[in-house]
C-alpha cells in the first residue's frame, strides 16, 4: 500500500471532516489540483512552503484509493509528486496527526509508517 502525505492547517482541515471531503488549500484550488508529497518530498515540502508555521497537521492516505484522478508529476528538480484531480474523500485517509514546532522552529513529524 503506497501512503503519500498532505500538510494541512487544522481549521481548514476540520472545515473538510465537516463536510465530508477535502476539496484542497487555496493553492490547490488556485493550481487546479491537491499537492500531495511522498515520505521522502514530505520534509522538505513542509520546510519549503510551511516553514515556522504552527496549527499544521499532517494527512496520511491511501494512494491506491484515489484511482485515475492521482497523478504523479514533475515538479521541484524533475522529481514526480502526486497530484490529485478530484476532492479527496475522507475515505481514503489513513490517519491524522499534528505536527508541532519544535524549540528550534522546524515541524517535528509523527512516525510516518504508523
Amino acid at each position: 500500500m503506497t501512503i503519500i502525505f498532505k500538510i494541512c492547517p487544522a481549521l481548514l482541515w476540520q472545515e473538510a471532516e465537516n463536510a465530508g471531503s477535502f476539496e484542497g488549500a487555496p493553492i490547490d484550488i488556485q493550481d487546479g489540483y491537491i499537492h500531495f508529497s511522498t515520505e521522502n518530498q514530505v520534509y522538505e515540502t513542509a520546510e519549503r512552503h510551511f516553514a515556522g508555521q504552527d496549527g499544521l497537521l499532517l494527512v496520511a492516505v491511501e494512494a491506491d484509493s484515489l484511482g485515475e484522478a492521482l497523478r504523479y508529476e514533475p515538479s521541484r528538480g524533475g522529481d514526480l509528486f502526486p497530484h490529485l484531480y478530484a476532492a479527496l474523500p475522507l475515505s481514503a485517509v489513513r490517519w491524522v496527526k499534528p505536527v508541532p514546532l519544535g524549540q528550534d522552529g522546524r515541524h517535528i513529524f509523527p512516525d510516518l509508517s504508523q
